[in-house]
């Protein structure tokens, strides 16, 4: 376990490389409010994209498959929708791709996105918000290698992997499914998140009863006594 946080530390590292720093891009422009959803069905739609469209090249090696029946896929679904490598339920959600390939084709290796949306928050703005602009700021830039460019990160490396759905939807449908996607990679970085709530609620009610019992036990007790 503690080689892997430590892999993960590295790759998260790397990342600071591969993508701008936040604070610098919230100065340079206003990132646009994402409107994350804790919907299961927001969720779900969230993992598809990040399959099909991010994890041909980025990892998300902090959560397992199984994890995602937590956001209501079942064993079945997870292998016949999200798993096409032959793998298990059980896995880590990692790549084939090599890191020393990785930096042959792209200059350095892509980041692990398990905590992206945690990484990139700032006292500006919140990782979602980068991340769905981010996502959504792709151009088109003859003068770069992969043909594309980005508002928010400029002479990015990273080509636009989503402008297949982009082209075949329009901008309302294109922004929506993008937040979907990232909705998904906010839970991914904390899939205990809803639980903790709840948990954090319930102590807070424990805390609350517990004050108000023991304050009317006290002067229950001292109301005799001078």
């Amino acid at each position: 376990m503690k080689t892997h946080a430590i892999k993960l530390f590295k790759r998260l590292a790397a990342a600071a490389l591969f993508a701008p720093v936040l604070a610098m891009a919230a100065g340079a422009l206003q990132l646009d409010k994402a409107p994350v959803s804790t919907d299961s069905q927001s969720l779900q739609r969230g993992a598809e994209l990040f399959v099909n469209y991010c994890l041909n090249c980025h990892s998300a090696s902090a959560v397992r498959y199984n994890q995602l029946q937590k956001i209501g896929f079942t064993d079945k679904e997870i292998t016949e929708k999200l798993i096409f490598t032959g793998g298990k339920v059980g896995d880590l959600m990692t790549i084939a791709m090599t890191p020393g390939n990785a930096e042959a084709w792209f200059g350095i290796a892509p980041p692990d996105l398990s905590l992206m949306a945690r990484a990139k928050a700032s006292p500006e703005a919140s990782g979602a918000d980068y991340l769905y602009t981010y996502l959504r700021s792709f151009y088109k830039d003859e003068k770069r290698p992969t043909g594309w460019n980005n508002k928010v990160f400029a002479n990015v490396g990273m080509p636009h992997a989503m402008w297949d759905l982009q082209e075949g939807q329009t901008t309302a449908e294109f922004d929506k499914s993008v937040a979907d996607l990232v909705s998904f990679m906010v839970w991914m970085g904390e899939p205990i998140a809803g639980t903790r709530k709840f948990i954090g609620i319930f102590v807070l009610i424990f805390l609350v009863g517990f004050y108000v019992l023991t304050h009317k036990l006290g002067k229950t007790y001292w109301k005799d006594i001078h």
